[in-house]
């Protein structure tokens, strides 16, 4: 492929944003650098400007195209100082070869500028379009090679190049026998026969023994041109395979994020010759600055992994060093090294899934004392990606190792059930003795208690009478139960009169029976009621218990809702389609924290939750540009459902010194409406975190992620369209607006206390940002954004008022004219009003169709009135119930209130006005005003038994829209009418 082609890398820099200003003047004066395979290119300065637009193209040759996708494209940002003093850095970008997308396929892509080291301030993006073109020459050259030029090169060569070449026609021979293997993932296949026609060495063995690395030895090292031409096939082809994996969405769940390079070692166990008694053996893996010890163990292997970020080694060596580990009689440890095995970070072996695990090799250590045993250590080193199997439980660099609360988890809710205790009837009460109860009349009620959830009856009187003496209630009590249940539901029968107890009793909630619809109704039960010690027996209550399976437990705010499926298993439908979410990183996130009490960072993770699943990202640390490049997926059971996703600095895996935990803090949240979204369609883009505090809003950085919902089926999500939102049960059954309000905030609690006590926990301000379970609570902003959102949505009726006045005043003489004749038109032809309609509907709502909405994933800060706000307004917002605010703050917030009540109450008492002159028309309230009604009623019945109704509609309309010349100033006679009718305003005390 060399020699038949040439490839061109075409590199165009388009601009920068947000750089950080390093000419001491708060600018700077930015130029860049690119280098590719030993070819370097320059930019134009651009003076004074933070955010440059270069737009400059540049062409890189390639060598040699097999072993472009293991070069690297890299691009500095400088600083031009000039007059002869060092440039600044301003940021890097490198881009792995095997991402260069083909010429047309290019797209404009933003890329986050990187450090240079730990202690460099970078910030900005950069805008780059990177794509490669082949140049192929005339196809002459190709078939002009004959089997006799081949057998004479083959006999020019010695015997060792014949008998590879013979080799080579054997394997091409041998390719073309599997042919129904390679129909089982073409993309692969075609990778692997370009990998094979271009070795000369015989087929590679499995994985396990492919590539093993190879230990430093002070053996003089051979050519380094002669490895690396032996050695860049295998990483090419490693690279076509994970490039057709990731394009391959039925092999690959991470076509949504970048693959990210990760440093993987495998220790298992040590062998020494002549071990030690009562000696601890440990392992110690150094990269650089990097430097981790394993577990120490005494007869028992490692068996642990370590994942090191690639990108974040600053050395091209791996040593593994193990250690002897000895306590004396005085408790005083002594380490000694048992030798050491070194390892080229440039001879590690590559592997992609779906390949088998690389296995464990010995190696023999070296540098070991002298006069000591020889000593073997098992492990393997191998490059992949976070899609590897063993990353999940692998020491993670970036994440700070083994951290519990650091570490990627997937969370699920508790399963919730409506439980309804119906209160039937008590009988044989013991109240007490003697004839107290006949005098008294107490009165009685039942409260039932499950776990920290109580409810109670209204009050019934118990008198003399039969009747009376075994009271009745048939009212429901409805409770949230989570699974695993509390063991008991207990009910107790309360005396008002005295404050006791008369008995209770406990059911067992393993024995309470379950339905799923309103046909089957279970069975009632008697339960005997316990007294204290002195009344084993109180009484007896009739009762009937059962979870509710067929209703669906909302644990959301009503607009947040994700998941409307009915409790019952039974019930559930099959799913009509995939939500596919990649968190590909974030920029630009602020500081919340300081780090050794100097400098600020901000150790980020994000949570997704749609349904019963939560998602947590590993927590990146110390980073503002984190990247975690994770995909997650779920089942979608409805289209117009919603997905929340939030974004916390992790607090909780440092403890403050009484132990406990600091709280998470949070950073922004992004809620996409699948509704919104195109099916097959993949949504990224950078979106912007604002958070409300106690200051005011602020924008805490931007977040990077990728969304695509797939549908299977149109016909199932067409369906789901024309069925109804929840359950059926809700609607043959519903519960009231105030008992489904007292529901859901307690099915939050309960979410809220499981998911905090997960492990790691789920902290609970988190669940409760996610939830958003402050909805509720009084706030003058959300006042004021429900209200414009009204407003908005009656602007378009007031738009076409103010069209139709202009239409009236002859603002515009020919539409006038045009209207006058469609008039016409409607009056003649009366059965084409309803098609025009329906036609014009359909060409409007088509044209618009090019103006929606692009970018469905976004937080809108001017519609939530976040800028509008005042500061006192914010602080009643985040105070607490009840209030914790001094005297003098509550008085002035609630005279405010007053004040926005008085407006409100002025307008329901005009809107209630106009409906009582209605009233009053027809009630004879005013006589005159009546009388007058009556005669124009009786006259208005004589004109139309004359005028035919086409007349009369059509004289209407020319006298609505009669000239300005013939209409006064003055209002209508119908209007002056209608204004004088009397209301009850002037009843009002």
């Amino acid at each position: 492929m060399t020699e038949s082609c040439g490839r061109k890398l075409t590199v165009e820099i388009c601009n920068a944003k947000n750089l950080m200003p390093k000419d001491g003047q708060g600018t700077a004066s930015a130029y860049v650098v690119v280098d590719f395979d030993g070819q370097r290119r320059r930019t134009k300065t651009k003076s004074r400007d933070l955010n440059p637009q270069w737009d400059e193209k540049f062409e890189f040759l390639v060598h040699d195209t097999e072993a472009m996708a293991s070069e690297i494209l890299e691009l500095n940002v400088y600083n031009d100082k000039k007059a002869g003093k060092r440039s600044t850095f301003l940021g890097k970008v490198k881009i792995v070869g095997s991402n260069f997308p083909k010429s047309g396929d290019e797209a404009l892509v933003y890329y986050p500028l990187e450090k240079r080291s730990v202690f460099s301030q970078i910030k900005g993006e950069i805008g780059l379009k990177v794509c490669y073109v082949d140049e192929e020459p005339p196809p002459v050259v190709e078939p002009e090679k004959s089997e006799a030029e081949t057998q004479a090169t083959a006999e020019d060569k010695p015997p060792e190049k014949q008998d590879e070449i013979k080799t080579e026609e054997e394997k091409k021979n041998e390719n073309e026998k599997p042919a129904e293997e390679a129909k089982k993932d073409e993309t692969l296949a075609e990778n692997q026969k370009v990998d094979e026609e271009k070795l000369v060495a015989p087929p590679p063995p499995p994985v396990e023994v492919e590539n093993p690395p190879i230990a430093h030895t002070e053996k003089p090292k051979q050519p380094e041109e002669k490895a690396m031409t032996s050695k860049r096939p295998d990483l090419c082809v490693n690279e076509l395979e994970l490039r057709s994996l990731s394009g391959d969405r039925s092999r690959s769940s991470y076509d949504l994020v970048d693959r990210v390079p990760f440093l993987y070692v495998r220790v298992m166990k040590a062998k020494r010759t002549n071990p030690e008694a009562d000696t601890s053996v440990f392992a110690k893996l150094n990269i650089g600055t990097h430097s981790i010890k394993t577990k120490t163990q005494i007869d028992k292997d490692w068996d642990q992994v370590f994942a090191f970020d690639k990108e974040a080694l600053n050395s091209t060596s791996l040593d593994v060093s193990v250690w002897a580990e000895k306590k004396d009689a005085e408790n005083n440890i002594t380490e000694s090294i048992l030798g050491t095995v070194s390892f080229d970070l440039q001879e590690v072996p590559k592997r992609v899934p779906p390949d088998s695990p690389l296995a464990p090799q010995w190696y023999t250590l070296e540098g070991s004392p002298e006069n000591s045993p020889g000593t073997d250590i098992m492990l393997a080193v191998w490059i992949g990606t976070q899609v590897d199997e063993a990353f999940q439980e692998a020491w993670q660099s970036d994440s700070g190792g083994l951290i519990p609360e650091t570490r990627a988890k997937v969370y699920l809710s508790p399963k919730l059930w409506y439980l309804r205790l119906t209160v039937i009837q008590t009988q044989d009460l013991q109240l007490g003795s003697g004839s107290e109860p006949k005098i008294r009349n107490p009165e009685l009620y039942i409260k039932a208690q499950l776990g920290p959830q109580v409810f109670k009856t209204s009050r019934t009187s118990l008198g003399s009478s039969s009747s009376s003496s075994n009271p009745t209630w048939n009212e429901d009590l409805i409770f949230v139960a989570a699974e695993p249940f509390e063991p008991f539901l207990v009910i107790n029968v309360e005396d008002v009169s005295n404050g006791n107890c008369v008995g209770h009793t406990k059911v067992h909630m393993a024995s309470i029976d379950r339905r799923t619809d309103d046909r089957s109704d279970t069975r009632s039960r008697w339960f005997n009621l316990i007294g204290d010690e002195k009344r084993p027996y109180a009484g007896r209550i009739h009762v009937r218990v059962y979870l509710e399976g067929g209703y669906h437990v909302l644990d959301e705010a009503a607009h947040v809702t994700s998941d409307v499926r009915a409790t019952a298993k039974q019930l559930s439908k099959p799913p009509i389609g995939l939500l596919e979410l990649g968190i590909r990183g974030a920029t630009n996130l602020l500081p919340v924290k300081t780090a050794d009490g100097t400098r600020g960072t901000t150790d980020a993770y994000v949570v997704a939750k749609y349904g019963p699943k939560w998602i947590r990202t590993r927590t990146i640390l110390d980073r503002f540009n984190p990247r975690w490049n994770e995909q997650y997926t779920w089942d979608v059971y409805d289209p117009c459902t919603v997905l929340t996703i939030g974004v916390f600095d992790n607090g909780r895996y440092k403890h403050v010194e009484a132990g406990k935990p600091n709280k998470d803090v949070r950073l922004g949240k992004l809620r996409v409406r699948l509704s919104t979204l195109d099916t097959n369609r993949v949504y990224m883009g950078s979106y912007s975190l604002t958070v409300l505090l106690p200051g005011g809003g602020k924008k805490m950085g931007e977040i990077e992620i990728a969304v695509r919902f797939s549908c299977s089926s149109w016909l199932s999500l067409i369906q789901a369209y024309s069925s109804p939102m929840l359950p059926r049960m809700h609607y043959v059954r519903p519960l009231g607006p105030a008992q489904q309000d007292i529901l859901r905030h307690t099915a939050m609690r309960i979410v809220t206390a499981r998911l905090a006590r997960s492990e790691p926990a789920l902290g609970q301000e988190v669940v409760q940002f996610m939830l958003d379970s402050d909805t509720h609570m009084w706030s003058l902003r959300r006042s004021k954004a429900n209200w414009f959102r009204i407003v908005g949505c009656l602007s378009r009726a007031a738009t076409f008022a103010r069209w139709l006045d202009g239409i009236r005043k002859w603002v515009h003489p020919p539409t006038t004219v045009l209207v006058h004749i469609l008039l016409v038109a409607i009056i003649l032809c009366p059965h084409l009003v309803l098609p025009t309609v329906f036609m014009y509907s359909f060409l409007i709502i088509v044209l618009r169709f090019r103006y929606r909405q692009r970018a469905p994933i976004t937080m809108d800060s001017r519609l939530s009135h976040v800028d509008a706000v005042g500061l006192d307004e914010l602080d009643e917002e985040f105070d607490g119930f009840p209030t914790t605010r001094s005297e003098d703050r509550v008085r002035i917030r609630y005279d405010r209130l007053r004040a926005l009540a008085g407006r409100a109450q002025t307008l329901l008492g005009d809107v209630a006005a106009q409906g009582e002159r209605v009233e009053a028309l027809f009630n004879w309230r005013d006589p005159r005003a009546t009388g007058i009604f009556v005669v124009v009623c009786l006259l208005a019945s004589l004109v139309f038994y004359v005028v035919p109704f086409k007349a009369f509609v059509l004289g209407s309309g020319f006298y609505y829209l009669r000239h300005p010349r013939f209409r006064g100033d003055m209002p209508s006679v119908p209007i002056n009418f209608f204004r004088r009718l009397p209301s009850l305003s002037d009843q009002i005390l």
